[in-house]
């Protein structure tokens, strides 16, 4: 990886500077192809600019990366198939059609024919069996998806074959917006260990890795040999880039210097939708946030006292003053509208009196004591929702500590071995890799031997069975599995090792230039650069 030291005011000018000048080489509103669909060798680059609080990617190896990376691999990698949760479909990618056994035991995918990857070499099956074995054995990132896979076999150059243990929605999984990208086996193979999260990349994609600051910036520039040809409108390069000022977003949005930008104040929002140069459009999404209780650490380790910070939470006054509405209150770990969110669980609302009560008997009747709360330095969102809380919270004596932290500096706080050097609230989004109710709730409430993303660090065997159980019914009942998922989430909410504090909804905010621009809330966040083109 590469660092570079040098201050942060002076990245950002000259970056700032860079940017300006390329967008204004790459805003010419002219047709750039001929009439059969290529370039024009006089016409401007086109550039795609999309800024937003988080760093771009956080390990570049396909198989590992589990967190805001998503938003670059997606255009660099491919999965085999790609879902469209609203539409309930599934669209071929790397496989052009596939077909299971009545048992749901035996799955058959057909490989796309004619794709290369980086590198030159040709896709076939036996590149998809390498890739998802070798995620299987790293056993990193979002590999679990792959547990019902009992064997992968190559039938013919273009057919893999996967034999399950059991039951399981594999077309879901192989369209997993982690875990699932194909990549070439002769250029992991013919480098040392550990190239991939050094700053390479081996994928069959529309986008190709040019350069990149580590937690800074990514450069993708279009791959000639893309399957999918570069005839008609495309972006020739793409920037995805951090930057967590949300005054400078706007302005940069504002100015024209990006085309889309994400998690701005909702009086931003509102401001920029009388912008006739801006577009603003809602939609939804499978992104929560949570409020992860430290349950290995006093008083938080007291299920009274979870309860009663749950009826302490001004949930009303978040969606209100802090999401501007563009949310509701959560109810439960799943989101609405995903199958296998519970519209009957029960819902913890505002009530100081309730929450004095359980305090009482939880053993602290004035309160008086202390909590961390951690969140991602430039959400407003979170940051405001935290100030909401910090004020109730002082009603009951309590007092808490807000901190803005980076989100490899707040996950790496979290992953403490020491319980009592963790942080006392962890705040965050969860999205889905396969869309469905096991990511939320076993990568978040399920017994781990190490600490990945329980950052609540709660065990219960009863809610592990019952979500293991729901995990193997998923792919012979749906409605089974379904009531099992709902079930652990009974008793999840009752215990409450977290709050559970809105289902968010999706705001893109992009320059009115940018054209073909869809959010798929199964792959939250990204961008599909492919997909988009400018017209003036």
């Amino acid at each position: 990886m590469r660092n570079l030291i040098i201050s942060k005011k002076l990245v950002f000018l000259i970056t700032v500077l860079l940017v300006i000048s390329i967008t204004l080489a790459g805003c010419g509103g002219q047709n750039d192809s001929n009439a059969s669909g290529q370039k024009q060798s006089n016409a401007p680059m086109q550039i795609a600019f999309f800024v937003w609080t988080s760093t771009p990617i956080t390990d570049f190896d396909p198989s590992v990366e589990f967190s805001n990376g998503v938003v670059t691999l997606n255009n660099i990698y491919e999965t085999l198939l790609r879902y469209d949760p609203l539409e309930k479909k599934f669209k071929p990618v790397l496989a052009t059609d596939y077909n299971k056994s009545e048992d749901g035991l035996t799955w058959n995918f057909h490989i796309r024919k004619g794709v290369k990857f980086h590198d030159g070499t040709d896709l076939n099956a036996e590149a998809v069996k390498f890739s998802i074995e070798r995620t299987i054995k790293l056993g990193k990132g979002a590999s679990f998806i792959w547990d019902p896979v009992k064997e992968i076999n190559v039938k013919d150059e273009y057919t893999v074959e996967f034999k399950l243990k059991y039951p399981a929605p594999m077309d879901l999984i192989a369209s997993s917006a982690y875990g699932a990208f194909i990549m070439s086996p002769t250029a992991v193979k013919s480098n040392p260990e550990g190239w991939l999260t050094q700053g390479h990349e081996a994928g069959t994609g529309p986008y190709k890795l040019e350069s990149f600051q580590m937690g800074q910036e990514v450069v993708l520039t279009k791959f000639d040999d893309y399957w999918g040809g570069w005839e008609g409108k495309h972006f020739d390069k793409a920037i995805i880039k951090k930057v967590p000022e949300t005054a400078t977003r706007r302005q940069m949005l504002e100015k024209g210097e990006v085309d889309v930008t994400r998690d701005l104040p909702y009086e931003d929002v509102e401001a920029l939708k009388n912008n006739q140069n801006v577009v603003v459009e809602t939609g939804p999404s499978f992104e929560n946030l949570l409020m992860l209780f430290n349950t290995d650490k006093k008083p938080l380790d007291n299920k009274l006292v979870r309860q009663a910070l749950s009826y302490a939470f001004p949930y009303d006054d978040v969606v209100k003053y802090a999401m501007g509405g563009y949310a509701t209150q959560a109810r439960g770990a799943v989101p609405y509208g995903l199958w296998g969110h519970g519209e009957n669980l029960f819902q913890y609302k505002y009530d100081l009196e309730k929450a004095k009560e359980l305090l009482k008997q939880a053993g602290y009747p004035n309160g008086g004591f202390k909590l961390l709360l951690t969140y991602v330095a430039g959400d407003e969102a979170e940051k405001k929702t935290a100030e909401l809380y910090k004020s109730e919270l002082s009603k009951l004596n309590i007092e808490l500590e807000i901190r803005a932290m980076p989100w490899e500096s707040q996950w790496e706080m979290a992953r403490d071995k020491d319980p009592n050097k963790r942080q006392d609230i962890f705040t965050f989004y969860w999205w889905p890799d396969v869309p469905g109710p096991y990511t939320y709730l076993y990568n978040l409430f399920h017994s781990q031997d190490e600490i990945v993303f329980n950052l609540a660090y709660w065990e219960n065997r009863e809610f592990d069975n019952l979500v293991d159980e729901g995990s193997r019914q998923s792919g012979i009942d749906m409605t089974k599995a379904e009531e099992l998922f709902i079930k652990a989430q009974e008793i999840l909410v009752e215990e409450a090792p977290a709050i559970f504090v809105y289902d968010k909804q999706y705001i893109k905010i992009f320059n009115k230039s940018l054209k073909g621009y869809k959010d798929n809330p199964a792959y939250p966040n990204v961008v599909f650069f492919y997909e988009t083109y400018r017209e003036k």
